[in-house]
């Protein structure tokens, strides 16, 4: 199996650059994964395919306002951090851009000097360890000095930060949003459960890996990014009920498929757990827990495509990728949407 095999055309004006609205006017291509058969509906409609007894999971990480400029305090110049992980208090692991000038010891300020960082050490990758100074909560600082971190084929401002972060979001730590869930509203939500299909939580932080291109020709030699997630006792729970009372689990994301499937094959069950996860799922991949999955369009050759290929069949993705781009489906992000059941 080799990266090209996942390669497909498109022309960049099917790049969405904005979120619609209201959310959930998205287009929604519905995929069949047993015959192939698509239909062409919008997210709205998607109440229609779920049924009472099912379970939605979604990720409720929430995005950090990641992307901060700092200006070096021996020259005054302006150097783009973008801050990836929290190590511990507040240390983290950053890019800098440009990076020759952020040299081990030297020091920054942000926002007239309502933070101060100083890079503390440099990773084999090239990431740097920064350590923060600040007076007050840190996370209140960045909120107000940091912008979102909109992944790289996103050329227009977002002017609200909440349209980058779900509904349900909750717990801070992402560096890129899981997308798949900007497409629910709080009415259509509402209107789920009422239909008797619950919705169950898990937590994985998206690490901006998930924009990494694969580098081999050969797939399975691909090395995956490491994300942190968590599932509580009460939404393990309500995952295997639903299982066991024959209802269908349907993640929302690629985020979600990761982390149920992760902590399937790590425990051998849905359970309580948190960890980390480089789970890396292509073609030939066996499911012990999706029933269902929603998700955006993704990159061509990416590792988000071989998952959906995965999940439902490397011919269906594919043709369905290319009906797609002819019925102009906007991708990526802030693109439509699909769903595989």
């Amino acid at each position: 199996m080799k990266t090209s095999d996942f390669y497909y055309d498109l022309p960049e004006e099917l790049i969405a650059q904005t979120p619609v609205e209201p959310r959930d006017s998205s287009r929604l291509l519905v995929v069949n994964k047993k015959t192939g058969e698509l239909e062409h509906r919008h997210f709205y409609d998607i109440i229609e395919y779920l049924k009472p007894g099912d379970c939605l999971v979604v990720n409720d990480s929430r995005v950090l306002p990641a992307r901060i400029y700092g200006i070096k305090e021996e020259t005054g110049a302006t150097v783009e951090f973008l801050l990836l992980h929290n190590i511990e208090n507040k240390r983290w692991e950053a890019l800098a851009k440009p990076g020759r000038k952020a040299k081990i010891g030297t020091r920054f300020s942000f926002g007239d000097g309502l933070m101060h960082c100083t890079v503390a050490d440099v990773t084999e990758d090239g990431n740097r360890i920064i350590d923060f100074e600040c007076v007050g909560s840190f996370y209140e600082n960045l909120d107000k000095l940091g912008q979102m971190p909109l992944p790289p084929y996103i050329h227009e401002k977002l002017n609200d930060k909440e349209r980058y972060q779900t509904v349900y979001s909750r717990e801070l730590g992402s560096a890129a949003a899981p997308t798949a869930g900007l497409h629910f509203t709080e009415e259509l939500l509402n209107k789920i459960k009422a239909k008797g299909v619950s919705i169950a939580r898990v937590t994985l932080h998206v690490g901006l890996g998930t924009f990494r291109p694969v580098k081999v020709d050969d797939v399975t030699k691909h090395k995956m990014h490491s994300e942190h997630y968590e599932i509580t006792k009460e939404d393990a729970e309500l995952i295997n009920k639903t299982k066991q009372n024959g209802g269908r689990v349907i993640a929302v994301g690629t985020t979600s498929c990761r982390t149920l499937e992760s902590v399937a094959k790590k425990e051998g069950k849905i359970c309580e757990s948190n960890g980390n996860t480089d789970i890396f799922i292509y073609p030939g991949f066996d499911f012990q827990v999706l029933d269902g999955l929603i998700t955006n369009f993704h990159l061509p050759e990416s590792t988000l495509i071989m998952l959906v290929s995965a999940f439902a069949g490397y011919d269906n993705i594919m043709n369905a990728y290319r009906v797609a781009v002819e019925e102009k489906y906007r991708f990526f992000s802030f693109g439509d949407a699909m769903i595989i059941l």
